[in-house]
C-alpha cells in the first residue's frame, strides 16, 4: 500500500471543512438570489419569533446580541489573544485566532457589499432602524462562531481527549446557535442569513485548520505543545528532543 505524504493527510480535514462551509453558504447565495427553496423559510421564521417574544426572554438576547457584537468582540478578543500570549509564552496559536477574526469579519464586510441584501422590515426590529449594513451573511453570527469554533480548535488539536473535544463542539454549536437565534428573535435578520454566516465561519475554521497543520507538520518550537493529532512527526520532533 502506498502511504499518502503526511501533510497531505494532515490538510485533508481542513480541505474537507472549506469544502462543507462553502456548500452550506452556496446553497445559501442560491436561495437568496432565486428567492426558493430555503427563502420560503425566511418569513415563517421571523413572523413566528417576532410572535412569541416576552420581556425575559428579550432581554436575556438583547444582552447576547450585544456582547457579541462590533463593539465589544473585538475588546474579547484582543484581551483573549494577548493573555494567551503572555500566559501561555506562545504567539502561534493567539495570532492565528487574531488572523482569523480579522478574516471572517472581513469575509462578511465583503460579502454583505456584494449581494446587498435588505433588512427585515423596520417594524419586526426590537430597535427599528438600528442594523443599516446589509442582511446577508450575519456578522454577529459569523464572529461568534468563528471564534468560539477557532478557539476551541486551537485547544483541542493539543490537547485530543474525548471530553475536550466534545466540550470544544458543544460550546461552539451552543453558543453560535444561541448568537443566530437571537438576531433572528430581534429581527434583524432572516433565516438564511445565519446559516449562510454559520457555513462562512466553517470555511474559515477551514483554512485555520490547514495553516496550523502545515505549521505543525513543519516543525514546532519548544514553546508550543505538541498536539495528539499529528500523523507523522516531523524529523526531530519526538518525545525525546521535545523533552530536552
Amino acid at each position: 500500500m502506498v502511504r499518502r505524504p503526511a501533510p497531505l493527510r494532515a490538510v485533508l480535514p481542513g480541505v474537507v471543512l472549506v469544502a462543507l462551509g462553502l456548500l452550506v453558504f452556496g446553497g445559501m447565495f442560491d436561495a437568496v438570489r432565486e428567492r426558493d427553496d430555503f427563502s420560503l423559510w425566511d418569513r415563517p421564521v421571523l413572523e413566528f419569533l417576532v410572535g412569541v417574544r416576552s420581556d425575559a426572554l428579550t432581554a436575556v438576547l438583547a444582552a447576547l446580541t450585544f456582547v457579541t457584537g462590533p463593539t465589544v468582540v473585538p475588546i474579547i478578543v484582543l484581551v483573549a489573544c494577548v493573555a494567551w500570549g503572555v500566559l501561555r509564552r506562545e504567539w502561534w496559536r493567539p495570532l492565528l485566532l487574531a488572523g482569523a477574526m480579522i478574516g471572517s469579519t472581513l469575509l462578511s464586510l465583503l460579502v454583505k457589499g456584494l449581494v446587498a441584501r435588505p433588512r427585515p422590515p423596520e417594524e419586526t426590529m426590537y430597535i427599528p432602524g438600528s442594523e443599516t449594513t446589509g442582511s446577508f451573511p450575519s456578522g454577529h453570527t459569523i464572529g461568534t462562531a468563528t471564534f468560539l469554533l477557532v478557539a476551541g480548535y486551537l485547544v483541542a488539536s493539543r490537547h485530543r481527549t474525548l471530553r475536550v473535544v466534545v466540550g470544544w463542539l458543544v460550546v461552539g454549536v451552543v453558543g453560535a446557535a444561541a448568537v443566530a437565534l437571537s438576531r433572528l428573535y430581534l429581527g434583524y435578520h432572516f433565516l438564511k442569513d445565519v446559516v449562510a454566516a454559520a457555513g462562512l465561519a466553517v470555511v474559515v475554521l477551514g483554512v485555520v485548520t490547514v495553516v496550523d497543520r502545515i505549521h505543525v507538520v513543519r516543525g514546532l518550537p519548544p514553546s508550543e505543545p505538541e498536539p495528539g493529532w499529528s500523523p507523522q512527526p516531523p524529523p526531530g520532533l519526538t518525545q525525546t528532543n521535545r523533552e530536552k
